[in-house]
């Protein structure tokens, strides 16, 4: 039995789930989100919990069940308090600006960079230097998070560029300069 999957996902107050065959919707306080299922795993509600139970035993199955209630737990956290995602960009001349929902990025490139959010994602700004990406989907969040870490990967000398919040940058020592040559 998957030592995940047997949990219960424990449905807070003010959280509405609706469940139809292998289609489940959860609403909540900062929004919803709808996912459909593999009809290998079960979803029932009882009480005040949701339990995901698999079909058989075959493979397939067991993978799917540790999975499956994962996916149902974060859709009850991000429909609760949502997931934020904090990048920071260091390098001279590095920095990002709001345009209204926009996202630009100035890394370098003879050009700016600018993203536009996908349904459900928000950009904030700490400063020039911090963006936070706050949603109610921890996959997309994840996932914008990447694509913007990905425009600019910090280099292994300066350690100029895009980082993920608390990332440790292993750092390398670089040319050490002509020692002991004559010309």
């Amino acid at each position: 039995m998957s030592r995940i999957g047997k949990m219960p996902v424990p449905v807070p107050a003010g959280v509405d789930i609706k469940i139809d065959g292998s289609h489940v919707s959860v609403k909540g306080p900062k929004g919803q989100l709808e996912r459909t299922f593999h009809r290998a795993v079960t979803i029932e509600r009882r009480g005040g919990t949701v339990v995901v139970s698999r079909s058989n035993e075959s493979q397939q199955s067991r993978a799917l069940h540790g999975l499956s209630r994962s996916l149902l737990s974060n859709m009850v956290v991000g429909v609760t308090t949502g997931y934020v995602k904090d990048l920071e960009i260091s390098g001279t001349g590095y920095r990002a600006v709001l345009q209204g929902k926009k996202l630009q990025l100035a890394l370098g490139f003879s050009h700016p960079v600018e993203i536009e959010p996908p349904a459900g994602i928000a950009f904030t700004l700490e400063t020039p230097q911090k963006v936070r990406i706050a949603g109610v989907d921890k996959e997309t969040v994840g996932e914008v998070a990447a694509k913007i870490h990905a425009l600019r990967v910090p280099d292994p000398y300066k350690a100029k560029g895009v980082k993920y919040a608390g990332e440790y940058i292993r750092r390398k020592a670089g040319k050490a300069g002509k020692v002991g040559a004559k010309a």
